[in-house]
Order: C-alpha cells, then structure tokens, then sequence
C-alpha cells in the first residue's frame, strides 16, 4: 500500500493537531531538500516584508477607529491651548512695555493703582500657566499604547487649560482698555522729552554764543556769565538722561534751562543797546539836575511874592521848598556820579538801578519846585475873579442833580445826601472869601473837594444804570 506523500507544513496554516498527539509515521520521514529549503524560505521572506508593511505609517501600534479618533481631538486641543498661552505672553509681553511707559512718567495715585492692578493679573497669568505646563507634561499623546480614556483625559484638561487662558486674556484686553487716558498722558510726555532735552542744550549754545559776541564787543558780562555757567550742573543732568532722574522731573529741567538760557541770551545780545542806554540816561539825568538847581533857585522870589500879597495859610506848607529841592538836587548828583562808576565797572544792575534812584530824586524836586509857582498862578487868578470857580463848582453839582433826577420823581437818597452836603460845602467855601484877608488856598481845596465828590456821585449813578441796562 503505497502511502500517501506528506504535505508541506505551512507557518500561516491554523494548526488543528493537538500538542500531545505522537506524529504519524508518514510526518517521520525525511522530507525531500527542495522542502526543507521551502520552509526556511517563506518565515524568512515573512520576516524582510515586516518592515516594508508599516513604512507607510510609523511603528505605532494601531487600535482601531475610536483611539485614533481621540487622539487627533487631544492633539487638536493642545495645539489650541498651544495657541491661547502664547497670545497671553504676547499680550502681556506689550502691556508689561505699556506698564513701564506709564510708571516712567506718572507717579499719581491711578498710575500706582494700574501697576497693582497689572500685578494682580501677572499672578492670574502665572496660574493659569502653570495649569497649561501641567496638562501639557501629564499627556504624551505621542504614546504608542495611548488608550483612548486617556486621550479624553487629556482632551478635556487642555480644553480647560485654554478656556482660563482665554479667560485671563480677555481680562487682560479690558485692563488695557481702560489704560487708555494713563497711557495717551505718558506717550505725550515722552514724546515731548527728547525735544525739550534738545531745545534746552539749543538755548544753552545760543547763549555761549551770544555772550562771546558782547566779550568781543569789549562788554564783560560777569552777571550774565555767572548766571550761564549756574546752568552747567542742570545740563550735566540732562545729559545723564531721563532713566536717572525721571521723566517729569527731566521735562521740567529742560524747560526751566531753556528759559533762563534764553534770558541770558536775550540780556547778551541786548547788552550794547543797554550800554547805550545807560549812557544816554546819564548824559540826560545831569543836564535835568543841572536845570533844577537853576529852578530851585526861583522859587524863593516866588516864596516872598506869595507872603506879601496873601495870607500865611496859602503858603506855609510851601516854605521849606527851596531847602529840600537843593537837598534832592545834591543826592541825584551824588547818585549820578555812583552810576557813571557802575557804569565803567559794567556792573550794569547796580548802574540801572541806581539811575531810577536819580530819577525819583529829580521827579520829587521837579513837582515841589513846581508847586510854588503853580501856587502863586491859581491864587493871582482867584483873587482877581473867584465868581469863575465858583461857577464851575456850581455847575458841577447841579449837573450831578439833573442826572440824579433823570427818570425818577425823587432822587436816590444814596445819590441825593451827598450831593446837597456838597451844595453846603460850597456855600461855606464862598463864605470864607468874606473879610480883609480872606484864605484863597482854602477855598480852592474846597471847591476841588466839592468837584471830586461830585464826580464820584456821577460815577455811581452812570455804573448802576449800566448795571441795570
């Protein structure tokens, strides 16, 4: 009986023998080589396609459908997390800078309270950061056996991750929002700062400049060279910048030295015309002594006209006029010769004020010297006719009276009191012209008396009829 060739044993083929069943007699014979080399072939060949199998997609093990589904959603949600934390730091990279334009410039107490405010959001900003670390380092998504539970773990932390990113972020943007007014102030002055720095080392050269010109005009200028040089410590600070001594505190040096720089300057380049002037005022306050000395002279002639032809009242006040007129005249030319002094020394202060000094002299003497002769005119025409003051007095007041009465039955006892003291007043002036000498200078201070009482009345009416219009 011819037994039947054994087939070849294929690793692929499901085996249905039982392990423990002994080998039949046709599986204990030699196989032919040709097999054998069949059966070392195909694991072998089994073996080098592996690896062509899964070049296509990795070494990651594949669990089917639903797990890789979960992965892609996890993956999705990190990359957003990924995206919301970095336009946080972006964000708060650019407030940080807003931060410190503000505190550069502002120290009042809403700048203080934005920086504490901005304080209180860095920490939120740091909380929610780490929960987005830690999500991220408590997930590898990149795990070969990533389960999909797992997945869903991690989908749903960095969801959450990102919504308080977002969160935070969205407070940010409303803060910033409200730093507007705070922010607009400080970018003002910083944009005002390098032009003040620039317009003060400007008035600075200019006024260097402008005070060699007058050195070479042969005109010193100590004052205006101490005064420049008193500047060079504030440029020093200038110079060493606003992130030293502040912004407010720059800007108000700035301005303060262009300033004073450009008084120096304009006081350098007017010093020649001032010299001028000096000059010219000495030449004149000397040729007016000189005039009044010639003046007070004259007015003793006048002093005894005055006490032969009216009574003692009229000129009294009057007799010690020529003493203190010579008195004045001496003083100016003492000052006069201390302002030609200051004047060759060119200490230009001291030469102007000392020339006001002459000039108050001057004026003073001028009207006592004045006051006689005027006396003696106003007395000469009111004794020759005192009826023309009188009626000018008299028709002031009454004037006053019409106005008073305009529009109304009676006159506003306010108005009318005073304008009938003055009606007495006058009446008692005219009565004192009666007798042998008869006191003119009394009846002339009264009649004027009369008229500036008068004219205030008129005043008063006219301004509260404006009022009332």
């Amino acid at each position: 009986m011819t037994a039947t060739p054994a087939q070849p044993y294929s690793p692929f083929e499901p085996c249905t023998r039982s392990a423990h069943r002994p080998p039949s007699p046709a599986r204990t014979r030699r196989r032919p080589a040709h097999d054998t080399l069949a059966l070392i072939a195909l694991p072998l060949l089994a073996v080098l396609a592996l690896p062509a199998a899964f070049a296509g997609g990795g070494t990651r093990r594949w669990f089917g459908g639903r797990a890789e589904s979960q992965r892609a959603e996890a993956q999705a949600a990190k990359d957003a997390a990924a995206a919301a934390f970095y336009e946080l730091d972006t964000a708060q990279r650019d407030l940080r800078i807003s931060i410190e334009t503000i505190t550069a410039v502002d120290d009042s107490p809403a700048a203080r309270r934005a920086v504490a405010d901005f304080e209180a959001l860095g920490r939120r900003i740091d909380e929610a950061s780490h929960r987005y670390i830690t999500a991220v380092d408590a997930h590898d998504l990149d795990r070969d056996d990533l389960e999909a539970s797992a997945a869903v773990r991690a989908r749903t932390e960095l969801t959450a991750a990102k919504d308080d990113l977002g969160r935070v972020k969205s407070d940010l943007e409303r803060f910033e929002q409200g730093l507007g007014p705070l922010l607009g102030k400080a970018e003002t002055q910083l944009a005002r700062l390098a032009p003040a720095v620039e317009r003060a080392r400007q008035a600075l050269l200019a006024a260097s400049n402008a005070l060699d010109g007058v050195r070479g005009s042969g005109l010193r200028a100590d004052d205006l060279a101490a005064r420049l040089a008193a500047l060079g410590p504030e440029l020093t600070k200038l110079n060493q910048g606003a992130g030293r001594h502040g912004v407010p505190e720059t800007l108000e040096r700035a301005e303060r030295v262009s300033r004073e720089a450009g008084a120096v300057r304009a006081e350098a380049e007017r010093l020649p015309e001032r010299a001028a002037e000096i000059d010219h005022r000495l030449v004149s306050l000397r040729t007016r002594a000189q005039a009044l000395t010639t003046r007070s002279g004259q007015v003793e002639p006048v002093l005894s006209e005055l006490r032969r032809r009216f009574s003692a009242a009229c000129w009294q006040d009057l007799q010690h006029v020529p003493e203190q007129a010579a008195e004045s005249v001496r003083q100016a030319e003492l000052k006069l010769k201390e302002a030609r002094a200051a004047r060759d020394e060119q200490r230009w202060p001291d030469a102007t004020s000392l020339l006001s000094t002459v000039r108050a002299l001057l004026n003073n003497t001028d009207e006592a010297v004045s006051a006689a002769g005027d006396r003696l005119q106003r007395l000469n025409a009111v004794s020759k006719d005192p009826q023309q003051e009188i009626d000018r007095t008299r028709f002031a007041v009454r004037d006053a009276q019409r106005l008073a009465m305009a529009g109304r039955s009676t006159p506003d006892p306010r108005h009318a009191r005073p304008l009938d003291d003055s009606v007495a007043r006058l009446d008692r002036a005219v009565a004192t012209l009666e007798g042998r000498h008869p006191d003119y200078w009394h009846f002339l201070t009264e009649t004027e008396a009369v008229r500036q009482t008068v004219a205030r009345v008129v005043s008063q009416i006219r301004e509260e009829r404006g009022a009332g219009a």
